[in-house]
């Protein structure tokens, strides 16, 4: 069956089902009926009594996989007919088999259906109903007033096991089956169906119901103490929280502490502001700033000046970034955040047990604070790749190569960049457009692995035209020196061939730093990562993670988002806990053109089959970029087929990043390209990009039908 008429389908059985139950309603079933009924069905029980029971089995699952307002009625006649075994066994399977076919059926016709519109907001619910949904069905069924249809149909729409579906209803339903037909064994003492469940009972069945969660929680205290056995438990605490690492997530979770009253310490072994202000995110983009600069003076002619050879005063330009790292620190500094009433310690912190840290300072001395809650933050280090010879030639880092720059009075005239991620790509075109020659290493087959090809392509072909030769497919498989100087061997196509540089910056990823802050004394898992649940905590409840060592992302801004979870859990944890949130979680690149992401691309949406439809709008079309000569990009847009809303967005072009903001935030508040298009933009500015591209997916849709009659109507009006 096509999965369009599915839906039409489970709609029509709705339909009959409510017109069933408004006849049943209309009738007026009562005791007198069922009494009725049950004298003629016991004359024939007599005669055929394996026969009775058995018809009798087969329409109770017709009624319950109908939902039919019969349920109660037949479960009651059940105990009358059959005694309280044979009818329990009765209504007992019935029951669960007639529930497991109105699951079949939501699942079969709607789900598909739900799950496509509805996309990635089920998603969470749905990772939710795989790890805990066989106990939340369970402790539903035990509660009989939940309506019985509709937890059949919403359990239908969950990637619940069928098996598990029907062996928890079988279960959950018993005690409530029990207890009708029991009561039907006394059939005439009741008057009515709603005596069966007296104020006594139905508290019965929801302290039956709350029963699960109770264990549940002392299983959660009992694993909990599990964990924490071998550890003395300190009476009382020096504080509340104390933060390893004063980079973005440390920061930002000492900040939330104070603004909440918490006596908190922030421990920082090196300088504050973590490698995004001191070797990572700010120096790198003013000196991409300088080198665009130097790039545009070339090219002045696209200006309609005079194009110059910039003269480039290396030791100026590093200067320039030092400056720009000075402007930015008091914001990130020790003075700062000690106004805030943050305790700011410099040392190397180390876990002694769950409450426990260690702090050894510059000075040799060492302290021991005790702590109710920590949440390490140390960050990630550049990974460099155990090839031969690395060592001996030496080697930069975007760590190590801002010293060892500053320091001299041009750039790199050879300058080899192992690795085309966005750090690789970024600081090869920095260095090329300062007047180095550049050659980038990259060992597969295109650079920016994770963007669409056309993005990669786009990006390569920018970067060839500043003078970086790109060799992607080409393998590092040593280095040396010799009489002519340093050379690194590279292989592609199983040939090999020597290419000779002054200096190599290793760009190939970032590793977690993990080590010595006494992880392995504690047993904390680690991997790639600090392992953490989705609260953000480790084995020990008390001890969380954020930030480049938490992973799954090693972005500043997503640090500073799980900061916010990771605290919040630590601070207030035993009241209430937030699962951090990954669903919209942007981007950029900062090569010229600027790269911004957001949500899937093509590539991710086509291995996770995941249908879309793309928007694509050029950016020279847009008036702005034209004037600014910046026409050089698009934006694109996935959708899901006919609808506005949106997958994710890929833009590439001047201040990329910037004008993604506004798709960010259409996607976080579930807005589709609609509401942008209705917004107001400035013209003329480049965010009118984003409702341009709005504008091309309407004129995409528009209904024909509905421009026709638009175009009778016209017609008729000029007579």
């Amino acid at each position: 069956m096509k999965s369009g008429r599915k839906p039409i389908l489970f709609a029509l059985l709705v339909a009959l089902v409510l017109v069933a139950a408004w006849a049943i309603a209309r009738s007026g079933p009562d005791m007198q009926m069922l009494q009725d009924a049950l004298s003629r069905l016991e004359r024939l029980m007599q005669q055929h009594p394996v026969a009775t029971w058995l018809g009798y089995f087969v329409v109770y699952v017709a009624v319950a996989a109908l939902s039919l307002p019969l349920a109660v009625w037949m479960t009651l006649g059940a105990g009358a007919l059959f005694g309280f075994g044979p009818g329990l066994l009765l209504v007992s399977f019935a029951s669960t088999i007639g529930a497991t076919l109105a699951f079949l059926a939501a699942r079969h016709l709607l789900s598909d259906w739900v799950h496509a519109r509805l996309g990635d907001r089920l998603k969470s619910i749905d990772e939710g109903m795989k790890r805990d949904g066989a106990f939340y069905l369970f402790t539903l069924r035990l509660i009989p007033v939940v309506p019985f249809f509709a937890l059949n149909l919403a359990m239908g729409l969950t990637p619940i096991r069928t098996l598990t579906f029907y062996v928890v209803s079988q279960l959950g339903m018993l005690p409530a089956t029990a207890i009708y037909v029991n009561a039907g064994t006394q059939l005439s003492a009741i008057e009515n169906p709603s005596d069966i469940l007296s104020l006594p009972v139905i508290l019965s069945l929801v302290a039956l119901g709350v029963f699960p969660w109770v264990a549940r929680a002392a299983v959660g205290l009992w694993r909990r103490r599990q964990v924490y056995s071998g550890w003395q438990r300190p009476r009382r605490f020096d504080r509340n929280l104390i933060v390893i690492g004063g980079g973005s997530a440390g920061l930002v979770s000492a900040y939330i502490a104070a603004a909440v009253r918490a006596r908190v310490t922030l421990v920082e072994a090196n300088r504050m502001g973590g490698d995004c202000l001191n070797t990572g995110c700010v120096p790198s983009k003013a000196l991409i700033r300088s080198a665009k600069l130097a790039h545009q003076m070339r090219h002045a002619d696209r200006y309609g000046l005079t194009p110059v050879a910039p003269e480039i005063p290396f030791r100026q330009v590093f200067r320039r970034v030092e400056d720009v790292i000075k402007a930015i620190e008091p914001h990130d500094s020790v003075e700062r955040y000690q106004g805030l009433g943050v305790e700011v310690l410099q040392g190397h912190a180390r876990l002694i047990d769950p409450w426990t840290v260690e702090i050894a300072g510059p000075d040799g001395q060492t302290q021991r604070l005790t702590t109710r809650s920590i949440i390490l933050a140390t960050g990630a280090r550049p990974f460099v790749p155990p090839i031969p010879g690395l060592d001996e030639v030496g080697y930069l880092t975007s760590d190590t190569l801002w010293q060892e720059m500053r320091e001299r009075d041009h750039a790199p005239r050879r300058l080899a960049v192992l690795g085309g991620g966005p750090i690789g790509c970024e600081l090869a075109q920095a260095f090329a457009r300062l007047g180095s020659h550049v050659i980038q290493i990259e060992m597969a087959d295109r650079v920016l692995l994770r963007e669409d090809p056309e993005v990669s392509d786009l990006v390569r072909d920018a970067m060839s035209a500043d003078g970086v030769e790109v060799l992607t497919g080409h393998r590092a498989v040593s280095f040396g020196r010799d009489d002519g100087g340093k050379w690194v061997e590279v292989e592609a196509d199983g040939a090999r061939r020597r290419i000779r540089f002054d200096d190599v910056i290793v760009a190939v990823g970032r590793q977690a730093r993990l080590e010595g802050y006494g992880l392995e004394r504690l047993g904390i898992e680690t991997g790639r990562v600090i392992e953490t649940d989705e609260f953000l905590q480790t084995r020990f409840p008390n001890i969380l993670a954020a930030g480049d060592v938490a992973g799954p992302f090693q972005f500043t801004h997503a640090a500073s988002h799980q900061a916010w979870f990771a605290t919040v859990n630590a601070l207030f944890g035993g009241l209430k806990r937030f699962k951090v949130n990954y669903r919209v979680m942007p981007w950029a690149t900062f090569t010229d053109p600027e790269i911004a992401r957001v949500g899937l691309n093509e590539t991710e949406a086509r291995e996770k089959g995941i249908a879309y439809e793309v928007t694509r709008y050029p950016l020279d079309d847009l008036d702005r970029a034209i004037a600014d000569g910046a026409a050089r990009g698009f934006v694109k847009v996935l959708t899901p087929p006919g609808k506005d809303r949106i997958l994710g967005v890929t833009i590439v072009g001047e201040h990329a990043g910037d004008i993604m903001a506004e798709f960010v935030y259409a996607m976080k508040q579930g807005h589709g390209l609609g509401r942008i298009l209705s917004t107001v933009h400035i013209y003329p500015t480049l965010s009118e990009a984003a409702k341009n591209t709005a504008g091309q997916w309407r004129r995409t849709h528009v209904n024909e039908t509905a421009l026709s009659l638009l175009q009778r109507f016209h017609d008729w009006q000029r007579g």
